[in-house]
């Protein structure tokens, strides 16, 4: 037992507990308008392009949540209008904005030759070394993101599913994009020094897609994203303690196996239901994405 308690005695494991924690919930909430509007590629290429945006921070000497924000809200913004032009599709502009974004970051950096570990922790994350300052930026990041999604829970579901049908209903689908890119952007600022550019994206798509295995329920659906990716963030950082992983790596290790794990055996549940001839039958779901409609009012 005293083994099991040994990392807790410690500072910052605990902050970087309770970050990883954080961070897993924030970006499996996110992550399930994500994964379900079939954008994953977007946390990816947001995340390489705010590291652009903490390249022009640091060689400016600004502060970096000021620095990487400014940048990632603009580019967020930039691949809105683009994407909005009918002859560009939305992965064509996700795909210009944030290579050139990360382009200028690399660029710089060779300019400069001013490689440090700061840019290593923003690629890989170092969430050992996440600081007081660093647990306030992200608590207020998923305080406002939680209020936001929760009150706009019936725009956001709208402009989802059927943003057609949401113009009718007088929903400003175009409000409600821009509102949940800079939320994304938010999400992706906060959570960088975490997880870090190359593995945010599997944060926010791997806990929503785990959960859609498990159920046809929009509403289940997000509470589960949540639980999942914060249970994923807890159970990393003590594993990465115990095999001296970097804790990024391990956290994504942890979902990836999660989600391994429920697809084995959602799928031989299904097998076995289907052989026995009484498979269950399901809800109706939104030809959109198949969600079912019974908890949306």
């Amino acid at each position: 037992m005293q083994a099991l308690l040994e990392p807790f005695q410690y500072e910052f494991f605990r902050h970087g507990l309770l970050a990883a924690t954080l961070t897993g919930a924030l970006c499996g909430l996110m992550g399930v308008y994500i994964v379900l509007r079939r954008m994953s590629y977007i946390g990816h290429g947001l995340s390489h392009s705010i590291f652009g945006g903490a390249v022009v921070a640091y060689l400016m000497t600004w502060n970096f949540y000021i620095g990487a924000g400014l940048w990632g809200f603009f580019s967020a913004l930039l691949i809105n209008a683009t994407a909005r032009r009918r002859n560009i599709g939305g992965d064509a502009a996700i795909g210009i904005v944030t290579t050139a974004s990360f382009a200028i970051g690399v660029a710089l950096i060779s300019k400069t030759r001013s490689f440090t570990r700061n840019f290593e922790a923003a690629l890989f994350g170092n969430i050992l070394g996440v600081s007081t300052r660093d647990l306030i930026v992200l608590g207020l990041v998923t305080a406002a993101v939680v209020i936001a999604v929760f009150a706009g829970y019936k725009q956001l579901l709208f402009a989802t599913f059927d943003p057609g049908l949401a113009k009718i209903y007088g929903v400003r689908t175009e409000w409600v994009e821009t509102g949940f890119a800079l939320a994304l952007a938010a999400t992706i600022v906060a959570s960088l020094n975490i997880v870090g550019v190359t593995l945010i994206a599997a944060a926010i798509v791997i806990p929503p897609t785990t959960a859609r295995l498990l159920t046809d329920s929009f509403g289940r659906m997000l509470v589960l994203a949540t639980t999942i990716g914060a249970l994923c963030g807890f159970a990393g950082m003590v594993v990465s303690y115990y095999t001296d992983v970097a804790s990024g790596a391990a956290i994504v290790l942890v979902a990836a196996a999660t989600f391994a794990t429920v697809y084995a055996v959602t799928a031989a549940r299904r097998h076995v239901r289907l052989r026995a001839g009484h498979a269950t039958p399901r809800p109706c779901p939104l030809p959109a994405a198949g969600i079912a409609l019974d908890e949306q009012g």
